[in-house]
């Protein structure tokens, strides 16, 4: 019998279109806490939110580096979003694929583990998951390791004994997926939503090719059962 499979799977634009519902609530209660918090204008506060999204991976990191943000503070008060529920949507097959794939599942995501939970219920897939790891999960010796960070993988892994190769990445995020195929692990990469000028460390990015770390790539979640 082939060794069950672990699937990490990435929340936004991987299970929803979070480029037209999440994203932008997102993206205006960060410019607005970053204005208020660090006390700058509108404009720097947009610039320095991207900034860091593509330096760190995360804006939370180089607001915590470089501005001593306290990350618990910025969580909660950027991921209030009163209207989520209302912004947030899938398709009934997309939850029937995710229901019938065989192994375990787990969301692996650097959004707060409150949002993700909110965002799963409404998409009606919470159930069919394992378990749910936010960015508060993932750090290592007191140090915030979100993804792209391979020290992180390969403690995840090891937190959920399995060997690296046994575990498959879906993901919207080629960065990731990089740092996740570094350290032995499958990648499928979900173009569903991919476009130019798409939210992300690769905006203004589309590869038509598939990069070779990337094992396959899908543009629905039915399409996973054909993985190699």
């Amino acid at each position: 019998m082939a060794a069950e499979r672990v699937w990490l799977f990435d929340l936004d634009n991987t299970l929803h279109n979070a480029a037209v519902s999440s994203f932008r609530l997102l993206d205006g209660a960060m410019n607005d806490y970053i204005e208020r918090e660090l006390k700058v204008s509108a404009d720097e506060a947009d610039h320095l939110r991207n900034h860091y999204w593509h330096r760190y991976g995360a804006t939370l990191l180089g607001l915590m580096k470089h501005h001593g943000v306290k990350p618990a503070h910025f969580l909660h008060h950027t991921h209030l979003l009163p209207t989520l529920e209302r912004e947030v949507a899938t398709h009934p097959h997309d939850v029937a694929a995710l229901r019938h794939l065989r192994g375990r599942k787990y969301i692996l995501t650097n959004a707060p583990l409150a949002y993700a939970e909110r965002v799963l219920r409404q998409l009606g897939m919470l159930k069919y998951f394992d378990g749910v790891i936010g960015i508060e999960q993932m750090t290592m010796f007191g140090q915030w390791r979100p993804k792209p960070d391979a020290r992180m993988f390969r403690a995840l892994a090891a937190r959920l004994r399995v060997p690296p190769r046994r575990c498959v990445l879906v993901e919207d995020t080629l960065a990731h997926q990089k740092s996740a195929h570094g350290v032995g692990m499958r990648t499928v990469w979900m173009q569903r939503w991919a476009k130019r000028g798409a939210h992300g460390p690769e905006v203004g990015v589309y590869l038509h090719r598939k990069p070779t770390y990337v094992c396959a790539r899908i543009s629905s979640l039915q399409q996973l059962r054909r993985v190699p």
